[in-house]
């Protein structure tokens, strides 16, 4: 006897189906909507299928299958809980055969096309008709651009940029560029921007609305920019433009194509499928199993809604988009070319599964799961807003249930990921809560691979992924991506290590669940192949493969990292908090810690030690020292199994073994699904820099002596390089120098300034390096400076006084010199740390400049220093050197200036002495040059006895050369 459902089946269809439990429904771009849907009844669409469905949503199991061919959908398909199956009882739309079937939000053009001028072809269009982009034979073609785009620029901005490309001379070259665009990258390359031409003023500057798609608001980068949409620019193969007041479409097609057999489609609709339902009534357990989606809308101008105090915005919506749904599968789907994200899952969701799909050459994201901002308790929007930490919410976890929870990308192929948009991920997740990215590749991204947003609410998994090619037009991000700016963070650090000391519950508030990576692997050529950034908290790292930039953990709290192997590099700690409780251990690296803005011991309950290292011993403790870490760590060779081949696990013996290591698989990494992995990419395996081979427990190389610390008013400073950018929030065309230890006794100390903070322009002058500061410095004699410096990631102004200047003087004669007049022969003895070359050390009290090297410091010597007992302790006013131009790379001179006011010799060791200044001329072209630190106002640089020149290289010649110099003297009161 048949139940109430299949007999409802039978009148409907006028024959009994074959299950009293399943119902198959057919479409085929042959049906008819008016068809019964039946075997051999098609209807023609999914929308009718969808109707038909509805049915038996929920009473019955329900499979549409759907045959191959394009359906171009009039308008977006949506599911509501109406279409809901159940858990027993689910509805399954089905490609017959696996990306046979496509979902299109475009149309085809049938074209008439005529020749125009220079390869360029044209053709009527229809009335009305809005073009977005054009696809000819299956690849979308490009807007007529500026400048061209160019395939072989993969990781530069928008593969062709140019400082000029709405510059006013360009423009003139445009009869109206209204409802063109301008892209440009933000100013620090995190992300991008994008602007509207509206035309051009009267004195023909272009005009534009816009840039309101990057979180971090700044201005558009100088060079890095592109114009497309404009008439004039079509001068390239595959570049279009359509002219909507003529309803004309402009097209260079490739020689050698007849453009009058190519298959034209154009776009229309920004969502393909949405499923719209909430918390209270979702829509449950559909999946779409199989398609081809294709021809969505970019939707780079909608990119408005800010995530929390992240660098990026949203648009929310996708080819695919679900809002309140539970159950809803995604399987074996291929999103080709779509113009802005491929599946985007907003606020409530649940049990969302994304599998074995391939997402491809999106204009946006791959998949987004991002939650309503009001389920976050005292959610801040952009990066400078700071919360009151005394008066937050104390609540453990979200307010509302609306955000994505327990979801998974699994074993999908995503590359190509972010062509028009410059904010993009492979995998995106903000404001959600268990989401897992499991055996997916992930490559050839714009920016990150995955990005977490914030910390709310953790328990994510990421495991056996392999991500790499990421961050290729971007700047300071990582593979994979996260930030922590959750409510307990601040950018002012004081502030957040005091009332963390004080409540160390507070960072996991929002972070109330830890987030797992591991048995996965990484590589990032333009950042770090993993980036905890800005407070991120609650992690637990381990069995990682890390490629190229190794592991960076930026403040926050409880980040677990053991058993990973950062190739050619290793971790990377920016600004911890003291009492992080972080733990690093167990992990071979190969390179030494590159801390940022840490000189103190970090211990208190936080562990970097136990790690196996192959690499110099010295270089790693010169830095582990400081901050008392690896104590019981181990040097030598790990003895890999087979490193070119990727297989860095160790052999049976490896001395890593002894600090805990422990080998994980090498072959796991990436997408697992037959189809996928066949065409799937891997990294390139990089060539080991460390020598591998001879006894496991081999002595590394010693290294030469770092450079010696320049010093400005008793502090110690450093220009940036490489990653160190990261930790001020700056980028490399503003760069700055920044001051790392202020002693509480110098000059520097008695000002406003304080350690971290980055000086970026003196009286208004630009300095991007030491030795721009110097310069400037050295140019302006008045007493009170005025600074622009950068303090937690924020441009304030300072104004400082500086009781001494430095006074430099040029001269082609030895007796040229007027304010620094050569002095007197001397008595006082001069001594070196190192060995000197040519004169002896008395020629540089002797009262002479001569035409020489005089007692110089070999080639590549680093740290040598010459130093002067004055005999007793007196009040010093001046210390000046003369050095001769010799072979015209010599005269410059790089150095600092310390002293003592101990009895007996000091020694060399240079903790031992008071930095009083630091010298850099820069080169000169004179025969000879004089530099003197000098007191202000009559009084003194300090009392001492002994004075030390402690010198640097002047040249990259010759492996480094060495000032000549000629004569030092100090000047007492």
């Amino acid at each position: 006897m048949k139940n109430h459902s299949s007999i409802l089946s039978c009148l409907l269809f006028g024959a009994c189906l074959t299950s009293s439990h399943a119902v198959d429904l057919y479409v085929s771009p042959i049906g008819s909507d008016s068809n019964s849907g039946l075997s051999g009844q098609p209807l023609a669409s999914l929308a009718g299928a969808k109707l038909k469905a509805r049915a038996f949503s929920g009473k019955e199991a329900v499979t549409v299958h759907v045959a191959d061919g394009v359906y171009y959908l009039p308008e977006t398909l949506v599911f509501t809980p109406k279409d809901s199956g159940t858990g027993e009882y689910p509805v399954v739309y089905k490609s017959n055969n696996e990306g046979g079937a496509v979902l299109s939000g475009g149309s085809e053009l049938k074209l008439s096309w005529q020749p125009y001028e220079n390869g360029i072809y044209k053709a009527q269009t229809p009335a009305g008709l809005v073009i977005d982009q054009v696809f000819i034979d299956g690849r979308k073609q490009r807007m007529a651009r500026y400048p061209n785009y160019d395939p072989a620029k993969k990781a530069e901005p928008y593969q062709g940029y140019a400082a000029d490309a709405f510059s006013k001379e360009r423009a003139a070259l445009w009869s109206d560029p209204t409802g063109g665009y301008i892209h440009s990258m933000h100013r620090s390359r995190w992300g991008g921007y994008h602007y509207l031409i509206t035309g051009k003023d009267t004195s023909g500057e272009v005009t534009f609305e816009g840039g309101w798609q990057n979180n971090r608001k700044s201005t558009m980068h100088k060079d890095y920019r592109m114009v497309e949409n404009i008439f004039e620019e079509l001068d390239a193969e595959h570049e279009w433009y359509h002219n909507a007041k003529t309803h004309t479409l402009y097209y260079k097609p490739e020689a050698g194509i007849d453009i009058n057999s190519a298959k034209v489609e154009v776009v229309r609709l920004r969502n393909v499928i949405e499923f719209q339902g909430s918390e209270s009534k979702p829509v449950k357990h559909i999946t779409l199993q199989g398609f081809v989606v294709r021809h969505t809308a970019r939707t780079f101008m909608d990119v408005k809604e800010p995530l929390l105090r992240s660098d990026w915005a949203i648009y929310r919506g996708g080819a695919f988009l679900l809002t309140g749904t539970e159950g809803i599968q995604i399987l074996d789907t291929e999103f080709d070319q779509v113009g802005g994200n491929a599946v985007f899952v907003s606020n409530y969701n649940r049990n969302v599964l994304v599998k074995g799909c391939h997402i491809h050459d999106t204009g946006a994201s791959g998949v987004c799961f991002v939650g309503d901002p009001g389920a976050v308790r005292d959610p801040l929007f952009e990066y400078g807003e700071r919360n009151d930490l005394s008066e937050i919410d104390r609540t453990v976890g979200p307010k509302t249930n609306n955000y994505p929870a327990d979801s998974a990308v699994e074993d999908c192929l995503i590359h190509g990921i972010g062509r028009v948009e410059r904010q993009p991920a492979g995998v995106q997740i903000s404001m959600a809560q268990g989401i897992t990215v499991r055996d997916c590749s992930i490559y050839d991204t714009a920016r990150a691979g995955i990005n977490v947003s914030e910390g709310t609410w953790g328990g994510h998994l990421i495991e056996r992924c392999d991500v790499f090619d990421t961050v290729l037009e971007t700047h300071d991000h990582g593979s994979f991506n996260s930030w922590g700016r959750d409510r307990f963070w601040r950018s002012d650090q004081e502030t957040t290590q005091a009332a963390v000391d004080k409540e160390p519950s507070l960072p996991f508030l929002d972070a109330m669940k830890t987030t797992t990576i591991r048995d996965s692997r990484w590589r990032c050529d333009h950042g770090w192949d993993i980036d905890l950034d800005d407070g991120s908290t609650n992690y637990d790292i381990y069995n990682n493969l890390m490629l190229n930039n190794g592991l960076k953990l930026r403040e926050g709290f409880r980040r677990h990292a053991w058993n990973n192997i950062t190739v050619n590099n290793g971790l990377h700690p920016h600004v911890w908090y003291q009492g992080s409780k972080d733990q690093v251990y167990s992990n071979i690296f190969m390179a030494p810690h590159r801390p940022a803005r840490m000189t103190t011991p970090y211990v208190d309950g936080t562990r970097v030690d136990e790690n196996f290292y192959d690499t110099d011993e010295v270089g790693v403790m010169r830095v582990s020292s400081k901050t008392g870490w690896d104590k019981n760590s181990l040097f030598g060779d790990p003895m890999f199994i087979d490193p070119a081949k990727g297989d860095f696990r160790v052999q049976d013996g490896s001395p890593a073994f002894e600090v805990g290591f422990k080998n994980f698989p090498m072959d796991q990494f990436g997408v697992k699904k037959p189809s996928l992995k066949a065409i799937a990419r891997t990294p390139v395996i990089p060539v080991l820099k460390a020598v591998v081979g001879g006894s496991p427990l081999r002595k590394g190389k010693k290294s030469q002596a770092a450079p010696q610390t320049a010093t400005w008013m008793g502090a110690s400073i450093s220009e940036l390089s490489g990653v160190e950018f990261s930790a001020y929030g700056v980028s490399q065309d503003e760069g700055g120098v920044a001051l790392i230890e202020i002693p509480k006794n110098s000059a520097a100390a008695k000002t406003e300034l304080k350690e971290g903070d980055l000086v970026q322009a003196v009286n208004g002058k630009a300095v991007k390096n030491s030795a721009q500061f110097f310069k400037v410095l050295s140019s302006i004699q008045n007493k009170s400076l005025k600074l622009k410096v950068v303090r937690d990631q924020q441009v304030i102004e300072l104004e400082v006084v500086r009781s001494s200047i430095i006074e430099v003087e040029t001269s082609s004669i030895p007796d040229g010199f007027s304010t620094l007049p050569v002095p007197s022969a001397s008595k006082l003895v001069v001594v070196s740390n190192k060995k000197n070359g040519n004169e002896s050390l008395a020629t540089l009290t002797d009262g002479k400049l001569v035409g020489n090297f005089g007692p110089v410091f070999g080639n590549g010597i680093q740290n040598g220093a010459y130093k002067m007992d004055l005999g007793k302790v007196l009040p010093v006013s001046s210390v000046t050197s003369w050095s001769y131009n010799m072979g015209k790379t010599r005269g410059a001179q790089k150095l600092t200036v310390y002293g003592s006011n101990s009895e007996t010799d000091p020694g060399w060791n240079l903790n031992a002495y008071t930095p009083i200044g630091t010298i850099d001329t820069g080169a000169t072209k004179e025969n000879y040059l004089a530099a003197s630190v000098q007191a202000l106002d009559g009084k003194n640089l300090g009392e001492f006895r002994w004075i030390v020149w402690a010198v640097s290289p002047v040249s990259s010649a010759g492996d480094g050369e060495n000032t000549a110099f000629q004569e030092l003297a100090v000047e007492t009161q």
